[in-house]
């Protein structure tokens, strides 16, 4: 076995043993009850993470959209199996839909319908759906429902389809390339002139139902792009991978989709290259987390790209951590393409 195959092999295992030990729930009150984790932890999450209150999330959302940035805020959080703790997450949504829509008139709120009820019951999740949506509507807020695991597809989707009959302008959904439905669901499942954000996908699948990182889902994530543009619907390009970004930017200067794309990338991933779209005249899309599940949201991002373990590491032993709102305005620190 040569280096790089070496190398590839050991991220892979990196990455599953990551988005295994993320939903551990006893290696998480461990990191939360030990003095030492918790802190060192919290510094790498810091890069990714706004902070654990709404307050932080808002405070940095006004300084990028001063740089003219739009941003989408999150409130962490995912799974939730208690009616009470899913009832706290939408008077949280609440709170920050009411407080979103002061800032500008292009922020978006997202998140996953798991946080909202969906594994307990999909009709009070609908209903909490349509609630945060009678709320967002007259404030200019866009909800977008984030996909989650394959398991949960068929649900999200349901609940979504009912609840943009009724909110059709500030509903939107999200679709993973990588799984092989895809490609039927995007043109069986949505309306004219959905608003659309396309994710590689990070959640682990079985091959049979979806695609590994490799130039095949590269190519079909331009498809989905295409198709979706096709059927006149508004589209986030949600990835970091700069070459898929450019040939995106060079086909929609070709065409007449380039009015119906924005670019966005998670907050603490490639500042520069935001800042290189945001330069060139594209709109760009910073999105923010805040909240206590910082932990579980750290692992994602690591797994995501195992090298960024280096970085988390640097974060964890650095005396003073820099401004990483900073980043966004002039040319960043550079975090290697996802």
């Amino acid at each position: 076995m040569n280096t790089t195959i070496r190398n590839q092999a050991l991220e892979k295992q990196l990455s599953d043993a990551l988005k295994s030990i993320a939903r551990r729930q006893d290696i998480k009150e461990y990191i939360e009850q030990d003095p030492l984790m918790n802190r060192l932890l919290r510094k790498a999450a810091d890069r990714y993470v706004t902070g654990e209150h709404r307050s932080q999330a808002l405070i940095t959302a006004k300084q990028l959209e001063s740089e003219g940035y739009a941003v989408s805020l999150e409130y962490i959080g995912e799974n939730t199996d208690n009616a009470a703790a899913c009832e706290q997450a939408v008077e949280e949504l609440t709170a920050l839909i009411d407080e979103a829509g002061k800032v500008s008139g292009s922020t978006r709120v997202s998140f996953d319908l798991s946080h909202i009820g969906l594994l307990l019951d999909t009709d009070v999740t609908l209903q909490y759906l349509l609630k945060l949506a009678r709320q967002a509507e007259p404030r200019g807020v866009e909800l977008f429902i984030s996909m989650e695991e394959s398991a949960k597809t068929d649900r999200i989707l349901s609940v979504y389809t009912q609840a943009v009959k009724q909110y059709p302008e500030n509903i939107g959904i999200t679709f993973q390339a990588h799984l092989h439905r895809t490609l039927e669901d995007v043109t069986s499942r949505l309306p004219v002139g959905a608003h659309v954000r396309i994710v590689k996908g990070a959640y682990q699948e079985q091959e049979s139902i979806a695609l590994p990182r490799s130039e095949e889902l590269d190519t079909r994530y331009m498809k989905l792009v295409e198709d979706v543009l096709q059927q006149g619907c508004r589209v986030s390009v949600a990835t970091h991978d700069e070459v898929l970004i450019d040939q995106l930017l060079e086909k929609a200067q070709k065409s007449e989709a380039e009015g119906y794309l924005e670019y966005e990338l998670l907050y603490g991933i490639r500042p520069e290259l935001s800042r290189r779209l945001l330069d060139h005249g594209y709109p760009v899309r910073i999105y923010l987390t805040y909240g206590h599940e910082w932990y579980l949201y750290l692992c994602h991002r690591i797994a995501e790209y195992p090298p960024n373990l280096f970085q988390a590491v640097v974060d964890m032993v650095s005396e003073d951590q820099p401004d990483f709102v900073q980043q966004y305005v002039a040319e960043g620190i550079t975090t290697s393409p996802q």
